[in-house]
């Protein structure tokens, strides 16, 4: 026979569990870190604290809300609406308005949201967290009189009960009330109180539970509880091992290792729960987009996973759980369900407790009452061969990655973690309404991640872009500089026709590849160790795409090879004389701390997108309000002195800039056109699934990552010496760039390109004139002569250019007047 898992509490405390014989069954008890209320009643089929078949868990709220039904008749019922409290009994609700058929749903929240009027709040005294609001979409749902059904996952004192019933009736009065809870476990007392309640309020309050019975609790039981909790709390501190915080899996990854990150797909506009609203069509929604989400998490899934755990967060309790139950019934694996908590419990690792183990770890969120711990009970030591973790966007967050994370809590404990991330929702603007605020940043489209868009691997970047794949942009570059240069077209409203290189430029790419792997690396050490002392401890690295998109998967790969880090990393779009993607700030300051972002990019030429993003973010901050944001980027190389953070000021060939989309995931250049680009969407790139047989770009960042070891120590030592050195930019590489212009008679700094990284540019994009070379300038410009041969255009050696070379951009061009000798070169 098991044993009670409330036996270890019931023999220490006194505290007994009297009740019908599904009681014992239901629950187990355990002991609260709470100066209100000394015990815990656990729930063995709420997925909450005990991992759970998702079946069992969804099967006990649908059986409870038919017996609602049945108890309301079929007319009545078709105008009840159902509301769930949290964070506990949010799934539990949700599962009771599926069983009840036709019912809109709402959960109360303890997340306030931004531009979400509350339609009502109330307190649970014995909770350590009382706040609860009440947030629908539609300020409507609990206007109407039909009845409401309340849910709770327990009925203890009725106090949570009757005080959501004074505030609302207040507000909405109507005629009944249903109760429904997994256990009643009120006293005699408690009873009554509810039934005089229901008679001052003129209306009726029926209950329906799956069990009842009573606490009985001695005399004193408060502060014993309180002293075997700290009792036990001393004996299991970190510095040895215990039930509190069990050792690590023998085997299991370690906690920087990579999470395998699985794109549900959830469909648009579907709520990820009842916080706001969730309707019958949101639920037909759900129901047909369900098995094509299993499958995904299902596919990701390795083939000796037998075991599996669907971990839920907090609130976030209903996705998860259809999910779980979606794949116990299409997998042969032994699937089960829980969730994270807020609620501070104390673990034993003895069969007559109910809480045998604990992971701790910070709150991922960003709370509304600030940080502290959250807890993930009786995950460690359950033999789960893999757990996937399911949390809505706003908690995936750095916190989540962090070494202190849950990831890496749950990676210590288990060979192989998931990650299914559910887009948090957020009601939109009534139609219609006046001087409405601008579009949620939730609503904003997630990154996009490969393999769908692009081929890095989609832990490595997420490109706040749109896809553009479909549509024809591409121009002969004859046509593009003529409508650039005429003032009919900006540059990023097309692009350019992706140049194919020769088996002899390719070539070239790999020796000087071979050549500089170890010169990259340490130049991407120096410049990461610069950002972790200097900007961030833990950064959000924002690539300017596309050329700075390898260079922030370097750094980010250097953070977690040198540092454990797993640094979150995006793609942003920004034009010259357009500035940054607004969008993409917007979604960024939604779900990180702005002061963390760190901006990076390839390389400077003459420091115009140095200025022009200093100037962007200083629009942005005034026009939305969001402050934080510092716009200076850090880069591989800096020839030109434009700013502090940098890896190298030296001007050499960084092999990704020989290449355009084949080392730069297979995504082009971003484009910015009003027909194509609204006020509320990300800036576009195209996606050339067709190039991927001539793909450099995985090549290019392992080539350049195997030589981290052999550079980490003078890597270190050169950035610490930076940190300790004057980086004041000189911007002597603008006065360059003038003094050309001028020289040459070209009277516009825009067509001056310096640097081998803009050159290189030049030759494959725009209409090249000349190009200019430092006198003795070796290999670095290997490919820049090949180039420039193929173009016809002619180099020019010049003492005392403080650049390896300098392009220079047609200045007069019309399709008749293309190479140095004014006639049209052949491509």
């Amino acid at each position: 026979m098991n044993t009670w898992s409330g036996t270890w509490v019931a023999e220490r405390l006194g505290v007994e569990l009297a009740g019908d014989e599904r009681l014992r069954g239901m629950l187990g008890l355990a002991l609260r870190r709470n100066p209100k209320r000394a015990h815990l009643l656990v729930s063995n089929v709420l997925g909450k604290h005990v991992p759970q078949a998702p079946s069992v868990v969804y099967g006990h709220g649908v059986e409870l809300g038919r017996r609602v039904r049945e108890l309301l008749g079929d007319a009545a019922a078709a105008r009840a609406v159902v509301l769930g409290y949290a964070e506990t009994a949010t799934g539990l609700g949700h599962s009771v308005a599926d069983g009840l058929g036709a019912a809109p749903y709402l959960h109360s929240t303890r997340r306030p949201v931004a531009g979400v009027a509350t339609a009502g709040g109330f307190e649970e005294s014995h909770s350590h967290a009382t706040s609860h609001l009440l947030l629908p979409e539609d300020p409507s749902l609990l206007a109407g009189d039909g009845p409401l059904v309340l849910v709770d996952d327990e009925f203890s004192t009725g106090n949570t009960v009757l005080n959501t019933v004074r505030d609302l009736h207040a507000r909405y009065p109507r005629e009944r009330y249903v109760v429904v809870a997994l256990v009643d476990m009120r006293s005699a007392a408690d009873a009554g109180r509810l039934e005089e309640f229901a008679r001052e309020i003129g209306a009726r309050i029926d209950l329906v539970t799956v069990a009842s019975g009573t606490v009985r609790l001695p005399d004193g039981v408060l502060e014993k509880g309180q002293a075997l909790v700290a009792e036990h709390e001393s004996a299991a501190a970190p510095s040895r091992p215990s039930a509190q915080y069990p050792a690590p899996l023998e085997g299991a990854p370690s906690p920087t290792g990579r999470i395998t990150r699985v794109d549900l797909r959830w469909p648009a506009r579907l709520p990820d729960g009842g916080r706001h609203g969730f309707t019958p069509a949101h639920r037909t929604a759900l129901e047909n987009a369900l098995p094509a989400m299993a499958d995904r998490i299902a596919t990701a899934l390795p083939v000796e996973a037998h075991r599996v755990l669907v971990l839920g967060f907090e609130e976030l309790m209903y996705a998860p759980l259809r999910l779980a139950g979606e794949l116990e019934r299409t997998t042969t694996a032994e699937v089960r369900y829980s969730t994270t908590t807020r609620s501070p419990v104390l673990a034993v690792d003895d069969p007559g407790y109910a809480i045998r183990t604990r992971l701790v770890f910070p709150a991922h969120d960003d709370p509304a009452d600030g940080p502290g711990e959250r807890y993930a009970y009786n995950v460690a030591g359950a033999g789960f061969d893999a757990v996937v973790a399911v949390v809505d966007t706003v908690a995936d967050t750095p916190a989540l990655h962090a070494p202190d994370g849950l990831l890496a809590r749950l990676a210590e404990h288990t060979p192989h973690v998931l990650l299914a991330v559910v887009p948090s929702y957020a009601p939109a603007a009534p139609a219609g309404a006046q001087d409405a605020p601008e579009r949620p940043v939730t609503m904003l489209p997630e990154p996009l991640r490969g393999p769908a868009f692009s081929s890095y691997a989609p832990e490595e970047v997420g490109w706040l872009l749109q896809d553009l794949s479909d549509v024809t942009l591409e121009a002969p570059t004859e046509e593009r500089e003529e409508a650039i240069q005429s003032g009919g077209a900006h540059y990023a409203e097309s692009l350019p026709v992706e140049y194919q290189p020769s088996e002899q430029y390719q070539q070239l790419f790999h020796n000087a590849l071979g050549t500089s792997a170890a010169r990259l690396a340490h130049a991407v050490g120096v410049v990461t160790e610069t950002v972790l002392a200097e900007r961030s401890p833990r950064p959000v690295l924002v690539s300017l795409a596309r050329a700075g998109t390898p260079v922030g998967i370097l750094m980010r790969r250097w953070a977690q090879h040198r540092h454990g880090l797993d640094l979150p990393h995006y793609a942003v779009s920004i034009v010259r004389g357009r500035g940054i993607d607004a969008n993409a700030l917007r979604w960024l300051a939604a779900h990180h701390d702005p002061r963390d972002v760190v901006f990076v990019d390839g390389w400077t030429g003459k420091g115009a997108i140095t200025r022009e993003l200093a100037q962007a973010v200083q629009a942005f901050e005034k026009a939305h309000g969001v402050s934080g944001f510092d716009p200076e980027i850090a880069v591989l190389a800096d020839p030109g002195s434009c700013v502090r953070t940098y890896g190298t000021r030296e001007d050499y060939l960084i092999p990704s800039a020989c290449l355009n989309s084949t080392v730069s995931g297979l995504i082009s250049r971003t484009v910015l056109r009003a027909d194509l680009v609204g006020p509320d969407d990300y800036h576009g790139a195209k996606y050339y699934r067709e190039l991927a047989d001539s793909d450099l770009s995985v090549a290019f960042l392992d080539a350049v990552s195997a030589r981290f070891d052999e550079v980490t120590e003078a890597a270190c030592a050169e950035a610490k010496d930076l940190l300790a050195a004057d980086r004041t930019p000189t911007w002597e590489g603008w006065a360059a760039v003038e003094r050309i212009s001028e020289e040459y008679g070209i009277h516009d700094v825009n067509l001056v390109k310096p640097g081998v990284g803009e050159t290189t540019r030049v030759l494959l994009r725009r209409v090249p004139w000349k190009v200019l070379a430092r006198a003795g300038a070796g290999s670095d410009l290997d490919h820049v002569r090949l180039l420039a041969e193929q173009r016809g255009v002619s180099v020019e050696e010049v003492a005392d250019l403080p650049y390896t070379c300098v392009g220079l951009i047609h200045p007069r061009y019309t399709r008749g007047a293309t190479g140095a000798d004014g006639t049209a070169v052949t491509l």
